[in-house]
């Protein structure tokens, strides 16, 4: 009874082992591609007014990037104004943005371009979730240093619970 349960406690070791360590690692930061790197709802609860929170992460490898513009989804209102719109850094510095609300869009236009190797966290706060239906999708688009072509970079998703 001994020998099978040692036999299969060696298989299982070995197999752990030989995983390589590359697939338990977090998105390498030498990528030339602005992306999405999270979103999180708070609270996660069923409450009416949430805060949806962003990570955009600009790598080091990239271009400084102007401008990003996010689509908030028609399944969604909020309060359009600007004061309710965080954007920080990855050490919690409030970054100098213009913000313009245009429609359905949220511009931001940075003071200073947002240089590479940088994590932004952007909060829009006071957000009305939807009951019923689909969650709802923002899109996102940049816009580089001496470029006016808008890239998209991504959409984040948030669930209905």
């Amino acid at each position: 009874m001994k020998k099978p349960l040692l036999y299969v406690a060696t298989f299982a070791l070995a197999i752990v082992v030989s995983i390589p360590t590359q697939y338990a690692s977090a998105k390498q930061n030498d990528g030339s591609v602005t992306h999405i790197d999270g979103n999180v709802q708070f609270p996660p609860t069923r409450w009416r007014l949430v805060r949806h929170t962003f990570r955009v992460h600009v790598p080091k490898n990239s271009k400084a990037v102007s401008q990003l513009s996010i689509d908030v989804p028609t399944t969604v209102t909020w309060s359009n104004d600007i004061n309710d719109i965080n954007v920080a850094d990855d050490k919690g510095q409030k970054i100098n943005t213009n913000i313009f609300v245009s429609d359905r869009t949220i511009v931001l236009a940075f003071s200073e371009p947002v240089a590479p190797n940088t994590q932004l966290e952007i909060d829009i706060k006071n957000v009305k979730r939807p009951t019923l239906g689909n969650g709802p999708v923002y899109s996102f688009y940049e816009k580089f240093v001496g470029s006016d072509a808008e890239i998209p970079i991504g959409v984040a998703r948030f669930r209905i619970y």
